[in-house]
């Protein structure tokens, strides 16, 4: 995105070096890594970093109003909503595909945006990686608000642990020991020496929580949560004695609440030019547009991607029965916005990943995550067998006085 960086990058760049930083991070927990990490970060000019910004804050805008809540409390589905809800997310990540704009300019339009935790502990592992085995320009940073790495993981643990000595915090996720980002929960356990434990080994004495470590009873004072209720209600082969629904002594990092209000649901309530115009099916009243072919359908309760209509016909609209659990979305299109060696434009996706302690008025932006494609869409089916694509971060250039 800065053509001087990228191809002085491109050119010193080499298979040799590649390797050793895939080895570093592979070999880090004796675990190779289940998905795909790409040859390079990606550098994000001044004028999109202004952009990117601009269009965060005015998403946190909303976020932080004071009828948010109120506005949101429909996104909780019936059955699902856990007691001892806190008064904000602790956790947000705001998803962006980097597009041209009418003068041809980069922009940010928003995806997606999640009141629940990403790779917050990952990101710093390997964006020092990158520093390590690549040559990054010195002032540029992939942390933010004046954070170094030292600062931020500091801020990260007290969102995490809020205090509590390691042991009496869990990072509870469904077989942690199975999932495709456990190199996350190992930075976690490493960086702060919080354990990964399988919601179906959490149980009840009375209103508390424990688990055990060998052969030692402990007590669960607070959850790091990556348990999603969909992946949850798939399996119905896991015996459990708390499900998240019972009324227990124990502080959430990352209630499960705020990851249905801040979602799918809460993007028509963005109205800004960074997001792609998207209203709740119900609010078209039965009269559609007539270019269909041009938006995107998505039910609001579902998990990653099932259900998604992305050519549109009026038949996929005009039948559903609970249109107020739907939206419609305006597709954008993403920019080719990073040059690989090859030539070939490869498309990116920024995250931007924010903490919120207790007692800030707003959420803190701390760093990023960046997802690259080749393909007709991101994800892995549509990466097979190709290069400089995949996870990595964004280097983003220094402010000028």
């Amino acid at each position: 995105m800065i053509p001087l960086l990228r191809e002085k990058y491109n050119k010193e760049f080499t298979e040799e070096r590649y390797q050793e930083f895939m080895n570093f991070l592979n070999t880090r927990y004796d675990y190779e890594i289940e998905f795909r990490i790409a040859e390079t970060p990606v550098f994000i000019p001044g004028e999109l970093k202004k952009r990117i910004f601009e269009a965060c804050d005015q998403i946190i805008d909303v976020v932080t109003s004071p009828d948010f809540k109120e506005k949101t409390e429909r996104a909780i589905p019936k059955g699902k909503s856990v007691p001892n809800e806190d008064k904000h997310t602790q956790f947000m990540a705001i998803d962006f595909a980097i597009c041209h704009d009418g003068a041809g300019q980069l922009t940010p339009q928003l995806i997606e945006m999640q009141g629940f935790p990403s790779l917050f502990a990952f990101q710093d592992l390997i964006s020092q990686a990158y520093k390590t085995y690549f040559n990054i320009p010195e002032n540029f940073d992939y942390l933010f608000s004046g954070l170094n790495s030292e600062e931020y993981r500091k801020l990260l643990n007290h969102v995490i642990t809020n205090g509590f000595p390691a042991e009496n915090v869990i990072l509870m996720d469904i077989e942690p020991h199975l999932q495709k980002t456990r190199v996350d929960f190992y930075a976690v356990k490493e960086f702060f020496g919080v354990p990964s434990v399988c919601i179906s080994a959490v149980y009840r004495i009375g209103r508390k929580l424990f688990y055990k470590s060998g052969e030692r009873e402990i007590e669960i004072k607070r959850i790091y949560n990556r348990v999603i209720f969909d992946e949850l209600d798939n399996r119905k082969d896991l015996n459990l004695d708390f499900n998240m629904l019972n009324d227990v002594d124990v502080e959430w990092a990352g209630h499960p609440n705020w990851f249905f209000r801040i979602s799918k649901f809460s993007m028509p309530l963005v109205k800004s030019k960074y997001v792609p115009e998207t209203k709740y099916l119900s609010e078209y009243n039965g009269k559609f547009p007539p270019d269909l072919e041009n938006y995107v359908l998505k039910p609001l309760f579902s998990f990653a991607g099932t259900g998604v209509i992305y050519d549109v016909k009026p038949e996929d609209v005009t039948f559903i029965s609970d249109p107020e659990n739907y939206i419609l979305q305006k597709k954008i299109f993403y920019a080719p916005a990073l040059k690989a060696p090859d030539g070939e434009g490869v498309k990116t996706e920024i995250r931007m990943l924010y903490l919120w302690p207790y007692g800030e008025p707003r959420p803190i932006a701390c760093t990023n995550l960046i997802r690259f494609s080749k393909g007709v869409m991101m994800g892995v089916k549509f990466n097979k067998n190709k290069t400089w694509v995949g996870g990595s971060t964004a280097f983003f250039e220094p402010d000028h006085d």
